[in-house]
């Protein structure tokens, strides 16, 4: 069997939600801790409503980077984002998804970790 390469893929997006719980005692925390479960569910209602039908809203495990949380990666980009409310999930919808600019001043960027904070 040979791999087309060239066959459209299901989705163009694959949003990745972290949903990791850890005890609330522990050090680095968790996405679940801080809404991560609720905002990867609203993600997934609101992607639908706005009809974003090659956006695949997926849950993640650990995506290690547990005290900017709750987080989200986009692929294929490789974007990464901090998404506290349903008003930056909106806004990561409409702006990255919708009209494919990036919303910087969400993201988590591999040399400053301390972004979106």
């Amino acid at each position: 069997m040979s791999l087309n390469l060239t066959e459209p893929p299901f989705f163009r997006v694959h949003v990745f939600c972290c949903t990791n719980q850890r005890p609330e005692s522990h050090e680095r925390g968790s996405c679940a801790a801080k809404n991560g479960v609720k905002l990867r569910n609203y993600m997934k209602i609101r992607a639908k409503e706005l009809g974003l039908k090659d956006i695949r809203v997926n849950t993640a495990g650990c995506l290690d980077r547990c005290e900017q949380g709750p987080v989200i990666v986009v692929y294929p980009q490789g974007i990464w984002y901090k998404a506290e409310t349903f008003a930056d999930i909106d806004e990561i919808l409409v702006r990255h998804f919708v009209r494919g600019i990036p919303v910087e001043h969400l993201r988590i960027q591999p040399e400053n970790p301390q972004a979106g904070t």
